[in-house]
């Protein structure tokens, strides 16, 4: 639409969901995982404690969190009988409107036009994918019709800034890297480039660490430090990408990175591989930050801004909710 697609692109994603495939089609086939655990249970008629217990296990084993699983199923208790609720698809639809309650003030959309440069800095553990959510959020705001730059920041593998500009080459986006030197020099010119050139987004990428390596927290802090010496305003945001596959660990993630660097937003991946998407019912109650995007699949356009109501329609059963 913005002249920044190309056919070329199209043929050489891997395999993904039809074009046509509407979003919410693709995101209730994958959270498939995740909601064939849940919504098996509601094919019972009626609603009974075994019934309440087994969806206290589905929950838990779903990854939501002891907080978030006793939280919902207090509510559910008081819903039943308040509401004199008998049959299980009632239940269901009261543990919808539960999870949207929970989820909603997590959808906290991105406002990229009040920057510009607006800068995002993307943080992470190795393999939580990183850079793989870089190339698709470049997709993302061109499609918005947002000018993009990204920084390869993560000089530790060189892998990284190969696949970056790779990402940047698909999506016809310049990538400021170096062969040598340290991230928060890479990040300094980016930003310095970003604002010569009238960019309005700057993607800059991090090097992938652990919580527990306290010297790479310290060194991401610094980055952060860097940025604000060229834009005393900026980062704009502050995005930590998460694995839906570590489950709880997504907790202490969020807290050790949000502690060094101020999380702002959270990228959540690899939803679609995944049996845990109760995480975000955990981080809601024990951590809440927004969740700006999830991703649930491989292609390009697999990465989208979260949504609650689809969220918890597409992990029920139930798409077309309002």
């Amino acid at each position: 639409m913005f002249g920044f697609q190309k056919t070329k692109e199209t043929v050489e994603n891997p395999p993904a969901p039809a074009p046509q495939s509407s979003w919410t089609e693709r995101l209730k086939t994958g959270l498939a995982k995740t909601g064939s655990q849940i919504g098996g249970l509601f094919s019972r008629r009626k609603i009974d404690a075994e019934l309440l217990e087994e969806l206290e296990t589905t929950l838990l084993m779903a990854d939501c969190g002891v907080e978030a699983t006793s939280w919902l199923l207090e509510q559910l208790q008081i819903a039943v009988r308040r509401d004199k609720l008998e049959t299980a698809e009632q239940l269901r639809d009261a543990l919808s409107a539960l999870l949207q309650q929970l989820l909603a003030p997590l959808e906290q959309p991105l406002a990229p036009e009040t920057a510009k440069p607006f800068i995002i800095m993307i943080a992470g553990v190795n393999g939580a994918g990183k850079t793989t959510s870089i190339g698709k959020l470049a997709r993302y705001f061109q499609q918005q019709g947002k000018s993009v730059l990204l920084a390869a920041g993560d000089t530790f593998r060189a892998a990284a800034r190969d696949q970056l500009k790779e990402w940047g080459t698909r999506n016809n986006v310049t990538v400021i890297s170096q062969e040598s030197g340290d991230s928060a020099a890479v990040i300094f010119d980016a930003v310095s480039a970003a604002k010569a050139r009238g960019i309005d987004v700057l993607l800059a990428d991090t090097a992938g660490r652990l919580p527990t390596q306290m010297h790479l927290m310290d060194e991401i802090a610094k980055v952060k430090r860097v940025i604000q010496k060229v834009q005393p305003d900026a980062p704009h945001e502050v995005l930590l990408v998460l694995d839906a596959n570590i489950g709880q660990n997504a907790i202490q993630q969020v807290k050790a990175f949000d502690k060094s660097i101020g999380v702002t937003g959270l990228a959540i991946t690899k939803l679609d591989g995944s049996a845990k998407g109760g995480v975000l019912a955990a981080i809601a109650r024990q951590c809440p930050k927004p969740v700006r995007f999830i991703g649930i699949g491989e292609g390009i356009d697999d990465l989208r801004p979260f949504v609650a109501r689809e969220f918890v329609g597409a992990l029920l059963g139930q798409p077309d909710q309002k």
